[in-house]
């Protein structure tokens, strides 16, 4: 893991990284607004990937978000912790908050990535640019080569869910069920940890 990097984070108070994760994804949303006029024929044109009635929803999306997750959990389980290391920066930012604002995080990053990486970008230049660019996009995996390939093969999984079912929401939500859910099980780790710290 990059040094520097890691002192960055160390630094960030509580509210300073909340206040970067924010904007992140507020710069996310403004990029596809953007970019979005320029491909879109019509706002009714960028509408039509969102189909609110499609089954998938919750047959696909969230499924296909629960399975990653397990594996996810597996990985965890059976390999060393510093496969996991992205210099600290999801335990700073799961590890103290309450259970609403996990979900309220996971909402914001799935709605704003999927909508740019998958409705923009895949929509117009293909699975392989979208999943080449949304792991590049999260620089902090680029030290460790075990999450890098972890984040390369989800995006293209995603791509392919896209690919499949045309829908948008399907892949929001099985974004935000993976965000969620494994922001719930850093928190727990975590809380695991310092009881143990506190019983020694």
């Amino acid at each position: 893991m990059n040094n520097k990097y890691i002192e960055l984070i160390d630094e960030l108070s509580d509210k300073e990284l909340l206040k970067h994760l924010y904007m992140t994804q507020a710069i996310l949303l403004v990029l596809s607004l953007v970019i979005g006029y320029f491909l879109f024929d019509s706002l009714e044109s960028f509408l039509e990937l969102f189909d609110w009635n499609d089954p998938f929803i919750w047959w696909v999306g969230v499924p296909a978000g629960l399975l990653i997750v397990c594996i996810d959990a597996l990985f965890m389980k059976f390999l060393p912790s510093s496969y996991f290391d992205d210099g600290g920066l999801n335990e700073k930012l799961f590890s103290n908050r309450k259970d609403w604002e996990i979900l309220f995080i996971a909402a914001i990053v799935a709605i704003s990535e999927e909508i740019l990486f998958r409705g923009i970008i895949q929509t117009h230049f293909g699975l392989f640019v979208s999943s080449v660019i949304f792991a590049l996009i999260h620089y902090r995996y680029l030290f460790n080569w075990f999450l890098f390939l972890n984040i390369t093969l989800l995006s293209f999984f995603i791509g392919v869910v896209y690919e499949w079912t045309g829908n948008l929401l399907v892949t929001i939500a099985m974004h935000f069920v993976i965000d969620a859910l494994l922001g719930f099980i850093i928190k727990r780790k975590e809380r695991i940890r310092e009881e143990r710290e506190r019983n020694e």
